[in-house]
């Protein structure tokens, strides 16, 4: 099954990140470059860089050069995520590239990648969650509290998990079929950002 394949990635991506708990460590794929345990990897690597990304940008206090600076990064990020989530979409579109189907097949409401898009952030949200819940630091409310949450979202895996297994089943039996809209980003492009070409008499 995908999701097991995947969350077992995903897991991993966040323990190697966190031995050394840099935004700017080096990332070093295990995986074969063409492989879609690559992307996958490097999917959850992009989404856990951020995480932290954006813990920092959310200091009350932190210098507002200091902030933009940080705002910037995660804009790119953001565009390094989309553009690794479509390329997960292409390997998917590839692999059922000959499955005709069938007359009454339906679309789904998202890819089969925006739903592990989903499913790394949620490995995220977990490991994160566990440091909470287990923090002794913190009061034995807090980490009942955590605990809970945690529970939720353990649950919230295995359900998105067994919702995108069966997706894939569909489209590869096709009951389901894929269709693909490119995000279309319309504010990092110079030609679209009105802001941006404002400052370019050629666009």
């Amino acid at each position: 099954m995908i999701s097991e394949q995947a969350n077992k990635i995903f897991d991993q991506a966040i323990t190697d990140y966190h031995v050394h708990n840099l935004i700017d460590a080096q990332l070093k794929n295990p995986y074969s470059k063409h492989s879609l345990e690559h992307l996958l990897y490097l999917k959850c690597w992009i989404d856990t860089v951020q995480w932290h990304m954006e813990d920092e940008v959310r200091d009350p206090s932190i210098d507002p050069v200091k902030g933009l600076l940080w705002k910037r990064r995660i804009d790119q990020s953001n565009q390094e995520r989309t553009d690794t989530v479509e390329y997960i979409d292409s390997y998917y579109l590839d692999k059922f590239k000959d499955v005709g189907p069938l007359p009454d097949a339906t679309i789904n409401t998202e890819s089969p990648a925006w739903a592990i898009d989903r499913l790394s952030i949620l490995a995220l949200k977990i490991y994160h969650m566990q440091l909470e819940a287990t923090r002794l630091s913190a009061s034995p409310e807090h980490r009942s509290q955590c605990n809970a949450k945690l529970q939720v979202l353990l649950e919230q895996r295995a359900d998105l998990s067994g919702s995108i297994d069966q997706l894939l089943d569909d489209i590869s039996s096709g009951k389901k079929y894929m269709k693909v809209y490119k995000q279309m980003k319309m504010y990092n492009d110079p030609s679209l950002n009105p802001i941006l070409y404002a400052e370019d008499p050629k666009v």
